[in-house]
């Protein structure tokens, strides 16, 4: 029960914060190494979530910083790690961080890694020595740099807590990016006679199927925000991580779309284009291209973010990139006022 009221201290603690706002550069407090006590769970926050995030094993020493909580934060990826104030004492002796040749100062790589299973940490790169603790599954990691053992095994250098930790690749896999996937079209199959060959039409039970599939292998649905995020190195996000858009804006995503998302709690962005929007729903008529209304807009945005696709859509003249601006502040006043001044 104690631990279980501190994790909703934390839970609550965290309403309070951005979601890419960093406690230790906030705050500017100083940082203490402590040294744990025994094993001891981490925990961060993960997209929108909260969740355990691994473990650091007894006697490690981690760079912390105090708080009025119960818990220590500490840095962990691209945000912030907690810790129970509980599992830490002072260092002992003269035990202090090893970092001879200045690794800790390095900037990051750029690349990251993906944990499919809870994954051992080293305080070397050998399997042979001491245990850091580990890394949950389901994990994006940023790497600090990469070697070559002996055995020609690589083994990626990541930094926690200010602390130097090994992972192998046997272990883990090198991030290659975070898929988007994109639509346009949705239809039935009994009732495309018109799109059948074309490619940007996807049927009713191929979409389900894909969502499904996402749904049972466990994948979070991002915010286009969220990856923004992900990739200017502000957010930790899960290893099983997606995102959808939909380009156009065309009635057959609020009709066939939204209800399959809505169904699965996944988010999904859908581009507008905003000459086209309908100032009332259209009557379905599935051998036309017709577009969502202001009405059927609005009702989608319980799943879809809304963003433009600009107004004319390829056509440019002259006037150039004021289309895109122009398409903004039309879709943002049409589907939430209260956006449009901002």
């Amino acid at each position: 029960m104690r631990m279980l009221a501190r994790f909703l201290t934390l839970l609550l603690f965290l309403t309070s914060l951005s979601a890419s706002a960093s406690l230790l550069s906030q705050q500017g407090k100083a940082v203490r190494y402590m040294q744990t006590t025994e094993d001891a769970v981490i925990w961060a926050q993960v997209g929108n979530h909260v969740v355990s995030v691994g473990n650091v094993r007894a006697g490690q020493i981690l760079a912390v910083v105090p708080t009025a909580a119960d818990y220590y934060e500490f840095r962990f990826g691209f945000g912030t790690g907690f810790i129970d104030k509980g599992h830490l004492e002072p260092v002992q002796g003269k035990q202090r961080v090893e970092d001879r040749l200045g690794d800790l100062n390095k900037p990051l790589s750029n690349q990251n890694l993906l944990t499919w299973k809870d994954t051992p940490l080293y305080d070397a790169p050998s399997v042979s020595s001491a245990p850091f603790g580990t890394l949950a599954n389901n994990l994006r990691y940023p790497i600090l740099s990469k070697l070559k053992d002996r055995l020609n095994q690589t083994w990626f250098q990541i930094r926690i807590g200010d602390r130097l930790a090994w992972v192998s690749s046997l272990d883990a896999q090198e991030d290659h990016g975070i898929p988007v996937l994109t639509y346009h079209h949705i239809l039935r199959d009994e009732e495309n006679t018109r799109f059948r060959h074309t490619s940007t039409t996807t049927s009713v039970r191929a979409f389900t199927n894909q969502m499904t599939w996402l749904r049972d292998q466990g994948y979070t649905t991002l915010t286009l925000y969220q990856l923004e995020g992900y990739v200017r190195n502000k957010i930790n996000l899960p290893a099983r991580a997606v995102a959808i858009t939909f380009d156009d804006g065309l009635k057959s995503v609020n009709r066939y779309a939204y209800p399959v998302l809505k169904q699965y709690g996944f988010h999904a962005t859908a581009f507008i284009i905003s000459s086209r929007i309908k100032r009332h729903p259209q009557k379905w008529d599935p051998k036309s291209l017709q577009f969502m209304s202001i009405s059927e807009l609005r009702q989608i945005q319980d799943v879809f973010d809304i963003q433009s696709h600009t107004h004319f859509l390829h056509r440019v003249d002259a006037a150039g990139g004021q289309f895109y601006s122009v398409a903004i502040t039309i879709i943002f006043c049409l589907i939430s006022p209260a956006r449009a001044g901002r």
